[in-house]
Order: C-alpha cells, then sequence, then structure tokens
C-alpha cells in the first residue's frame, strides 16, 4: 500500500514540475519573443526541442526508473529542470537558449507524470491506480497557478526573473522527490492475483494491438495537449476575447482537471480503465466544438476551457492506469517508456505546428485540426474498450467482479 504521505508530496511535486517547466513557454513565450527579438516559431521552437528530447530518453528513463525506482531519478530531474531554468533565464543567443530547452526536456521526462506513474508502479504494483489518480489533482491546477503567477511575477521582474523563481521552486521539490519509498515491491504476484489484459505470455496480436491503440491515443493527447498549453490563451484572445479576460478563461483548464480527478477519485474506483479512457476522448470533441463558438460566447469560451481540461485531466489519469490492465507491471516503466516515446516525438511539433495553422486560417483553422484528431483518439478509444474490457466490467465499464480481458 503506498503511504498518503507519499501521495501528497509527489502530487506537490507534479504541481510545480508542470507550472515551472511544460507550461513555461505558455505563460512567457510572448515577452520572449518581444523581448528576445526572435520569431514565435524560435521561441516555441526551443519548447519543441524539449518535447523531442523527451521522446529520445523516454526508453531509458524508463528503464532506469524500473531498475533503480524514481527517489534519485525524479531529484535529479528537479535539480536539471532548474538549471534548464537558469540558462533560459541567461540565454541570449541561440545556441544557450535550445542548449536550455534540451537540458529541460531530460529533466520534464524524469519529473512529470510518466516518471511518476513508473515509480509508484513501481512501489505499488497494480495497487498503484488510485495513487496515479490522486496525485494527478494537484498537477491539475499547475495552469491554473502558474500562468497568473508567472503574468505577475514577469509584470515586476521581467521574464527572465520569474524563470529564476521558477528555478528556485524546483530545486525545493528535491525533498518532494526523495519521499518515495526506496524499497521495491516484490515482483511475485499475490496468491489468487489474476492477471486481465494481453500481458506477456498473451496473443502477439493481441498484444501488438492493444500497444499500437495505446500508442495512438497518447501521442494525438500529448500533441494536442503541446499545442493548447502553448496557444490556448493566444487562441481564446484571436477568437475574440480580451487578453486578460483570455487569461482567466484559459485558467479553467486548470480547474476542469482537477474537477474531473476529484470526480475520479471519489466515484470512479468502479470504473474500469478502459471505459474512464473513452469517457475522457469523447469529452475532448465536445470542448473543441463548444470553442468555435467562444469568441460570440464567454459561457461557450468557458465551456471550451473547462471540457477540455476535464477530458485532459481524465486522459492523463488513464495513460497511467491502462498500462495496468494491459500489460506487465514489472516492467511498467520499459514498456510505457517505448510505447510513449512517439508521443513526445511528435508533441515536439505542436507548439510550431499551432503556430503555422494560426497564421494560415486563424485561431477557427487551430480548433478544427484539434478536433479532428480528437475524433480519432475517440474511435480508438472505443476499439480499445471493445477489444480489451473484460466482459465483467459491463457495457458500462462498471465493474461487477474479476474478470479477464479478451
Amino acid at each position: 500500500m503506498i503511504e498518503r504521505r507519499t501521495v501528497l508530496c509527489l502530487g506537490l511535486f507534479q504541481f510545480v514540475a508542470w507550472g515551472a517547466t511544460y507550461y513555461l513557454v505558455g505563460g512567457f513565450g510572448e515577452r520572449m519573443a518581444v523581448e528576445l527579438g526572435w520569431s514565435r516559431d524560435i521561441v516555441y521552437g526551443g519548447f519543441a526541442v524539449a518535447m523531442l528530447v523527451m521522446g529520445l530518453v523516454s526508453p531509458l528513463c524508463g528503464r532506469l526508473i524500473d531498475r533503480h525506482g524514481g527517489r534519485g531519478m525524479m531529484a535529479s530531474g528537479s535539480v536539471l529542470a532548474a538549471s534548464g531554468c537558469v540558462g533560459l533565464a541567461v540565454s541570449h543567443s541561440l545556441p544557450v537558449y535550445f542548449a536550455a530547452w534540451l537540458v529541460l526536456g531530460v529533466a520534464m521526462r524524469l519529473t512529470l507524470y510518466d516518471a511518476a506513474f513508473a515509480a509508484l508502479a513501481r512501489a505499488g504494483g497494480a495497487e498503484a491506480r488510485r495513487a496515479m489518480a490522486q496525485i494527478t489533482l494537484p498537477g491539475g491546477l499547475s495552469s491554473t497557478a502558474f500562468w497568473p503567477l508567472g503574468t505577475t511575477l514577469a509584470d515586476s521582474l521581467g521574464w527572465r526573473g520569474a524563470v529564476l523563481v521558477y528555478a528556485g521552486l524546483l530545486l525545493a521539490t528535491v525533498p518532494l522527490a526523495l519521499a518515495l519509498p526506496a524499497v521495491r515491491r516484490r515482483e511475485e504476484p499475490a496468491p489468487g492475483a489474476e492477471r486481465s489484459g494481453p500481458r506477456p505470455g498473451s496473443t502477439g496480436s493481441g498484444l501488438l494491438l492493444a500497444g499500437v491503440l495505446y500508442a495512438l491515443i497518447t501521442t494525438i493527447l500529448n500533441f494536442l495537449n503541446a499545442g493548447m498549453s502553448s496557444h490556448m490563451i493566444a487562441i481564446l484572445a484571436g477568437l475574440g476575447l480580451a487578453q486578460a479576460t483570455a487569461v482567466w478563461v484559459a485558467t479553467l483548464r486548470g480547474i476542469g482537471q482537477s474537477g474531473a480527478r476529484l470526480a475520479e477519485i471519489l466515484f470512479g474506483t468502479r470504473l474500469h480503465p478502459l471505459a474512464l479512457n473513452l469517457l475522457a476522448c469523447s469529452l475532448l470533441p465536445l470542448s473543441f466544438a463548444a470553442g468555435f463558438a467562444g469568441g460570440y460566447s464567454l459561457t461557450a469560451a468557458m465551456l471550451f476551457a473547462l471540457g477540455y481540461g476535464a477530458g485532459n485531466g481524465l486522459a492523463t489519469i488513464t495513460r497511467g492506469t491502462v498500462p495496468l490492465v494491459l500489460f506487465d507491471h514489472r516492467a511498467y516503466g520499459a514498456i510505457t517508456g517505448r510505447l510513449l516515446a512517439p508521443s513526445f516525438m511528435v508533441s515536439a511539433g505542436a507548439p510550431v505546428i499551432y503556430a503555422r495553422v494560426i497564421g494560415w486560417w486563424g485561431q477557427e483553422g487551430a480548433l478544427a485540426l484539434s478536433l479532428a484528431l480528437a475524433g480519432v483518439t475517440l474511435a480508438a478509444a472505443l476499439l480499445l474498450k471493445l477489444r480489451f474490457a473484460p466482459a465483467s466490467a459491463g457495457s458500462c465499464g462498471i465493474s461487477q467482479g474479476k474478470g479477464r480481458a479478451r
């Protein structure tokens, strides 16, 4: 059983790590472009480099966490993240700027949810599902807190000073990472325990299909998340909202994320992870459809931000819990490290691609792209549930007893 103290420390760790790294360019990108005199493609291209690096190092990081646990790896990631922020703060040339993002790429793979999920799976095995959901709850508020915080800091200290403050916050997370248990959970299955889903030893075709569908869903969702994290404020402003209004509406994304995650923690324990994944992917097309009316209706804009946040928030949980029912938790880090690698690499182009789409076809073009991609994830999530959810989960995914995936 994973201790509450561990969950609390990891949740706070995720809150700071996401806010000070992944959401950094979304809060400071426009200021950086103006002050440095560079194009938006170059500024957001730094974040793209970080995402590419995340994909390249993902398999190795997963194996290292399986082997050594999350304590040292995540603590090292905090130090690297702080170093990357310092590099950004002192950058005046392209080599220094991109080198800082390269460091941040490695750091984000060692600190964000996927590293924490692997660490929890290593410590708690198949029982880690609830802890995975719990640590995402404070993390979902990162954008809600850090975008306004970053704006306030940048107004008084400049964006460079604000990023240095972020570096200090990241260093303060090192003790939180050390709260992870040092002893690895025994790998022998509990007496009478059943495996469900296509684990090693299942048919190769079933395992391959499960891996492909999971990789496809996570790749598209990470692409959407990277694009929205970088451009949601700009999209809302471009639709016709005032800049200040666009900022606070965008922060509703975090409210939606954490609200949906809280609902899952309180009421979702009987819902099979594959059914929850389908629900998450169903919310995304609806939210992007509402976004088209965001320029005419503040309510529609709010529904866009809240709905996207809710869907993305639940999808973040299922990104960690679905592999627990599809694959062997003893090799969780290595398996997910390989399957997630394409999602980081493809996401590397999201900030630049969204910037280009907005430049060519406006905010509506960005929403149309998002809607189409969300439709693909919905189809893949439906197929994944139909093919691999146990019959005992029922048609709505409510667990009615033990069962084995087909």
